[in-house]
């Protein structure tokens, strides 16, 4: 398959391993796909950092503390997402839950809440969190006979190997009027044509997968879901543009970060392509 595309980019894993890696053109979905991916067994390996501030709760450095302080906001933004949907039982499913503090604050809005979070670091986190127990599975293919009114997918599709399959799982899962959203970044935004390979969202390997606005249209409308809405995440691009600045110069080169950050979503406003967008899909 790779021979019939072409190499997008090379960029380099700057959290792990600092090898290198290449983005390839899939025409078919009009998106990029990481190569060589890590086998299954490897791939753990390319999380665990303690810069993989999702799995880790950190707040040391400046980059950190940003993104724990706009963490909160964007989690009660999410929150009136989920609970502007009219559903049976407010049955959530949250696919890679990260340290839960998205799922504490659904419990907390009145939502049945159930995790996916395959990280052992991350999962003890959340765990500490719960009052009552929750069990946070290690895997979307463990459930059985669920159905859920809301599944969320919050900056996780690109991160899972087998990509065809876990859509249709995910089709699976839902209700028939349910409602997934899922959030990814957007190669297509400005701040990623800036930045280039040292775009801080390529997070190669840990990122499979690379989309578009088109990428997720065909890939869903395959599996006979549509995308109903699409919204913006416009905080993303001033924290992807910090990291960016980091692993361009060796320096969070703040005051840069904030204007191509800003330059991005003003470009945005006019084209809808923010450096990471939320899709809300259905199905039929």
């Amino acid at each position: 398959m790779k021979e019939n595309n072409k190499i997008h980019l090379t960029c380099e894993d700057y959290t792990v391993s600092h090898k290198k890696f290449n983005l390839f053109f899939n025409a078919e979905f009009e998106m990029l796909e990481t190569f060589p991916q890590p086998k299954l067994e490897e791939l753990s390996s390319y999380y665990e950092s303690s810069e993989y501030i999702s799995h880790t709760d950190s707040k040391k450095s400046i980059i950190d503390k940003t993104y724990h302080l706009v963490k909160k906001h964007t989690i009660q933004k999410k929150v009136n997402l989920i609970n502007s949907f009219k559903t049976e039982n407010k049955k959530l499913l949250d696919v890679g839950c990260g340290t839960g503090d998205f799922l504490v604050a659904c419990k907390n809005n009145g939502w049945e809440i159930n995790g996916v979070e395959p990280n052992l670091n991350a999962k003890k986190i959340i765990v500490s969190k719960l009052l009552n127990n929750e069990i946070i599975y290690s895997s979307l293919f463990e459930f059985s006979n669920e159905k859920f009114d809301v599944i969320t997918l919050w900056h996780v599709l690109e991160h899972v190997p087998n990509l065809q399959e876990y859509i249709s799982e995910l089709k699976k899962l839902l209700k028939p009027n349910g409602v997934l959203i899922v959030a990814v970044p957007n190669f297509k935004s400005y701040d990623a044509e800036y930045y280039n390979e040292f775009w801080a969202a390529f997070d190669v390997p840990r990122h499979l997968w690379h989309f578009s606005k088109k990428s997720i249209d065909l890939l869903f409308s395959k599996h006979g879901m549509s995308v109903s809405k699409t919204l913006p995440m416009k905080f993303d691009s001033f924290y992807v543009s910090m990291l960016s600045e980091k692993y361009k110069t060796g320096k969070s080169n703040i005051l840069r970060a904030f204007w191509i950050g800003l330059k991005s979503n003003i470009k945005a406003m006019s084209n809808n392509e923010y450096s990471s967008l939320i899709y809300v899909i259905k199905k039929g």
